[in-house]
């Protein structure tokens, strides 16, 4: 109508999903590099950092791996997502968004696999844990691991105490002179509430006693079985971790995904 002017609202980016995106991913990128930082501390006192090759002569898992891998990862995210928010970056951006949808997808076909191929899950973890009882000795890291783990689940070895004789320190041969032969480590020990001081030589000569006279002082089940009974216990706290963490990640990236289509109108608007 004559004299009359209409106004279109110009497209712009939501300050509220830009700053959220970026308080977001700061804290991850904080954590991220204290992980990192700490993972490579660690590593560095262990004198791996001026032998890199001491990184492959571990037989087992070094506990190290999961700071400098989880902290990598986070750094990565973290510093994507925040550049990408703060500075409008599509690029970053997009990148957030797809690293962070192929980890939900990773996730997701490993829970799938996991449920439907438990026994081969189970065998992998047998096998896994026990690499790892051969190495108990080889590293200060896997070995506190190794004992909160057998402490924590009231269990000893993958599927009984018998699988130390995988180490060569608490194997059962006649030519082993350890002190800790036909024994297992103090984790595997059933504690005395009354005990002040923690006994660490109470799974001496344990293993040369038979099973029945066994179950007087040590766990006797094996740690894959007590898992699998502590997950069935407690399945809906876990699912519900796990739930929590896909709904955190999934909102991440719709997210920078609405973040990027802002700034493409904005553009598409010059």
């Amino acid at each position: 109508m004559p004299g009359k002017h209409q106004h279109f609202q110009e497209p712009e980016v939501g300050c509220c999903g830009k700053y959220f995106l970026f308080g977001f991913n700061i804290v991850f990128w904080v954590l991220g590099g204290l992980f990192l930082a700490i993972g490579l501390w660690a590593w560095g006192e262990k004198g791996v950092l001026s032998n890199i090759s001491a990184l492959t002569d571990l037989g087992g898992l070094d506990p190290v791996w999961l700071f400098v891998v989880v902290g990598g990862v986070m750094s990565v995210l973290g510093f994507a997502g925040c550049i990408g928010a703060l500075r409008e970056n599509t690029f970053l951006l997009k990148f957030f968004s797809v690293f962070l949808g192929l980890i939900f997808f990773l996730e997701l076909a490993t829970g799938i696999l996991a449920f439907v191929f438990k026994d081969w899950i189970r065998d992998q973890l047998n096998l896994f844990i026990n690499n790892n009882v051969k190495a108990y000795r080889d590293d200060i890291d896997l070995q506190n691991l190794i004992d909160f783990a057998q402490e924590y689940w009231s269990c000893c070895g993958a599927r009984g105490p018998n699988d130390w004789n995988l180490n060569i320190y608490f194997n059962c041969t006649d030519l082993n002179p350890s002190r800790e032969r036909c024994g297992v480590p103090f984790s595997c020990c059933i504690r005395d509430p009354a005990e002040d001081v923690l006994n660490t030589q109470c799974g001496y000569d344990v293993r040369l006693k038979l099973e029945l006279e066994q179950q007087g002082f040590i766990h006797t089940k094996g740690c894959v079985g007590q898992f699998e009974k502590w997950l069935q216990n407690n399945l809906i706290v876990v699912a519900g971790v796990f739930v929590g963490i896909a709904l955190l990640q999934i909102f991440g990236i719709c997210l920078a995904q609405n973040l990027v289509s802002d700034i493409k109108a904005v553009k598409a608007n010059w």
